[in-house]
């Protein structure tokens, strides 16, 4: 029996997969891929697989050929083919005509998005924008209503896309449809609400964060998707340089101290420090978080929810944790004084603490810490390292060409590269040029130059130029550098990255 590793696009027949059902597929660890003259080929991980090819074939009339493949790779096959067979578009246009009310009271958690088919046309429609959203990687669905119309986007690798504009006339029945999915109260209009869906995808658990706020054209949701089981990054995999995954595992290794990372809301902090994590977690160390909320799942490690409603907020959590005889704590955000003074002890007291902060740059987070109140021998003699970041998008590998650069784009270079890269557009990347993300960092070593002009309190613009100086690469040059490798383009670091006089040509 022949073996495969993957099960490509151009490969199987899209159709044939509306005349066997997903969880005759998903139980028998079976995926139809073609029909090939008389014979049903399929791939099958196992014994049971080849006797359930056998059976589909036959209801078609047909000869089994079976390919072994792992359940891995069927599984992914089954996510990518299955979520094909009726896009968010497509299910809008049946809609019109039929009867908008029906949108279920009641919602049944979790239930495998790919098996629902026969629901009531809002429902349906639902269903296939959170498959579109998944198969897209979308990070956050926007339903926005106007005067006039409905939109809907998606962001994409950090950017927003229009993808659907609905008939504003079911607007009221798709918020509806969301609050009963998140168990929100459907009769309320006139105030923010929040709430949480947990569904499944093809076995794939998605826990999704909910947001309704009230706005002069009717209610406006923001849903936020996280996989709880996605694999974890590696440090190469986030977008570390060499020199700068040396340092951080260097400092990583410490048994004490603080390491901050800073930057935005979606600047891939928390995949920064899970990648940290990831990297020192061995049966010898106990690992213990405090997050609000918890993105990942990881194996090995206690994770703490931070749930406000009942007192557990980061800074009791926080206390909680150094009763458990901890060696490493990551605490999701440091918000407030009292949780910026129990990391700092704690990091004092024989603790590696990993944290974040919302700062423009690495020297300013030291700032910010002093600003909120703690005393400034604290911070310098706790933290170790501050590693800002931003998320550019990546150029599409499968539509990538090579371009002399422009007089303008070799300014922005002291040794010009002879040629650039940028994404034309495909399939692939729906025709965007970009597919994923890296990150680009700002990576500041907290040395015995620097804890003095912590305590003396000097501007974070001296103490950036200093590191500048000592070595430090601002983001704005770690982002040039990856356009110069052919990574990015100009325009993705010039778009997330602040010009100041300190970021020079590289």
């Amino acid at each position: 029996m022949d073996v495969i590793d993957v099960i490509k696009d151009e490969d199987v027949d899209i159709s044939l997969l509306k005349n066997i059902p997903l969880p005759f597929v998903k139980g028998n660890q079976i995926f139809p891929i073609r029909k090939s003259d008389s014979e049903l080929i399929g791939a099958v991980a196992d014994e049971r697989g080849l006797l359930a090819l056998s059976e589909a074939s036959k209801m078609l009339g047909l000869k089994p050929h079976a390919v072994r493949a792992t359940p891995g790779v069927i599984l992914d096959a089954i996510n990518r083919f299955y979520g094909q067979m009726g896009s968010a578009e497509e299910v809008m246009d049946t809609i019109s005509g039929e009867d908008l009310s029906t949108v279920a009271t009641e919602f049944e958690a979790p239930r495998d998005l790919l098996e629902l088919t026969e629901e009531a046309p809002i429902i349906r429609l639902l269903n296939a924008l959170l498959l579109q959203a998944v198969k897209e990687r979308a990070s956050d669905i926007h339903i926005e209503p106007y005067e006039k119309e409905l939109d809907v986007r998606l962001r994409i690798d950090g950017v927003l896309h229009k993808v659907l504009t609905p008939p504003k006339i079911i607007q009221d029945a798709l918020i509806s449809r969301i609050k009963i999915m998140s168990n929100l109260d459907i009769a309320e209009k006139r105030l923010p609400q929040d709430g949480r869906i947990r569904l499944l995808l093809g076995g794939r658990d998605i826990d999704i964060r909910v947001s309704v706020i009230p706005t002069s054209h009717g209610e406006r949701a923001v849903l936020r998707l996280l996989d709880r089981k996605q694999g974890l990054l590696g440090m190469w995999e986030v977008g570390f340089g060499r020199e700068d995954a040396r340092k951080l595992e260097e400092h990583l290794q410490r048994p004490d101290g603080i390491i901050l990372v800073t930057g935005p809301t979606g600047s891939g902090k928390t995949t920064t420090l899970y990648a940290a994590l990831n990297r020192i977690h061995t049966e010898e160390k106990n690992i213990i978080t405090v997050e609000d909320p918890i993105e990942y799942e990881l194996k090995g490690i206690g994770q703490i929810q931070v749930s406000p409603k009942i007192g557990l907020t980061f800074a009791t959590g926080l206390r909680s944790i150094l009763r458990q005889d901890p060696d490493v704590i990551m605490v999701g955000e440091i918000r407030d004084l009292e949780t910026a003074e129990i990391a700092m002890q704690a990091s004092l007291t024989g603790h590696l603490v990993l944290s974040t902060l919302h700062t423009n740059d690495a020297p300013s987070a030291l700032v910010r810490l002093i600003d909120m109140g703690i005393e400034p021998f604290l911070v310098a003699s706790s933290l170790t390292v501050v590693v800002a970041q931003r998320l550019v998008r990546t150029i599409c590998p499968h539509c990538n060409i090579s371009y002399k650069p422009s007089e303008l784009e070799m300014s922005y270079f002291s040794n010009t590269p002879d040629v650039l890269y940028r994404g034309t557009g495909c399939d692939k990347c729906k025709n965007r040029g970009y597919l994923g993300r890296t990150g680009i960092f700002e990576f500041l070593v907290i040395d015995n130059e620097i804890r003095p002009m912590i305590t003396d309190k000097i501007d974070s613009q001296s103490i950036k130029n200093y590191a500048i100086s000592k070595g430090m690469k601002t983001l704005r040059q770690d982002g040039i550098g990856k356009v110069g490798g052919g990574i990015t383009t100009l325009e993705e670091v010039l778009r997330v990255t602040q010009k100041d006089y300190a970021d020079i040509s590289v």
